[in-house]
C-alpha cells in the first residue's frame, strides 16, 4: 500500500511558531502556527519551549501529554519552501 503524500517524515519547530516539514511526496514547507495559539485545545503551544519540542511522529507532527495537528492540515496549509 502506497504512504499517503500528506505523512509528516521530518519536522522542526523554530521560535517563530512555525514548523518546517518533509512530507512523503518530498514536498518541504513552512507551516504557521500561530493562529492555532488562540484555539483552547492549542493553549500549551503558546510556551514557547513546549513548542520547541515538536516532533514527527506516527505520521504527523506531536507534542508531550498527546497534542498533534492533522498531517493533511500540515500539507494543504504549510506554504513551499
Amino acid at each position: 500500500m502506497k504512504t499517503p503524500n500528506w505523512v509528516v517524515k521530518t519536522a522542526t519547530a523554530a521560535p517563530d511558531y512555525t514548523l518546517r516539514l518533509t512530507f512523503a511526496d518530498g514536498k518541504q514547507g513552512i507551516y504557521d502556527a500561530r493562529p492555532l495559539l488562540e484555539k483552547p485545545l492549542f493553549a500549551k503551544l503558546k510556551s514557547l519551549p513546549f513548542f520547541l519540542n515538536a516532533k514527527a511522529e506516527d505520521g504527523t507532527v506531536v507534542w508531550d501529554e498527546d497534542l498533534d495537528i492533522a498531517p493533511e492540515h500540515l500539507y494543504d496549509c504549510s506554504i513551499p519552501c
